[in-house]
């Protein structure tokens, strides 16, 4: 069996992963804890940390019954081919820390600048500054392919 990535309706990540798992697959979304504010209180919430996104290890007879839960748009396809996720990517998104924000420290980057992550997680990674925004950075890495959002230390 292999980790496949289903695309979802936005918002409907953590639903679609419940309900997956109600029918018995085997399924991760990685979430996040963030401080949501609204005008009259904050509150901490789990948000996915790849919106849309969600992966299953299905067998390929079987990767037509996802369909039957409301919020699966369609499979994740990469050069024509479904998109497969090693279990070794799966392990490091499940260890996801949320503090590895905290430990990155960034002066001033520019969009393209490649950088190798220092420490955390994801410490050796090769990384592509997308955007910076103040504190917060946008960024690729490039081995797995994804684009991770991130807050630097003060």
């Amino acid at each position: 069996m292999h980790w496949h990535v289903l695309y979802t309706k936005p918002r409907n990540e953590k639903k679609v992963t419940e309900r997956l798992q109600q029918l018995g697959f085997t399924v991760f979304c990685p979430l996040t804890e963030v401080l949501q504010q609204w005008s009259d209180r904050k509150k901490r919430i789990q948000k996915p940390l790849l919106p849309s996104y969600v992966f299953i290890k299905i067998d390929e007879a079987k990767r037509q019954e996802v369909f039957q839960v409301a919020g699966i748009v369609r499979y994740l396809y990469w050069l024509g081919k479904p998109a497969l996720v090693t279990d070794h990517e799966i392990a490091l998104l499940q260890s996801w820390n949320q503090k590895f924000g905290a430990e990155l420290r960034v002066e001033s980057l520019t969009p393209g600048t490649r950088i190798t992550l220092p420490n955390g997680l994801f410490k050796g990674v090769n990384a592509i500054v997308k955007e910076q925004r103040g504190r917060k950075l946008q960024l690729v890495l490039e081995s797995l392919g994804i684009v991770i959002f991130m807050e630097t230390a003060p």
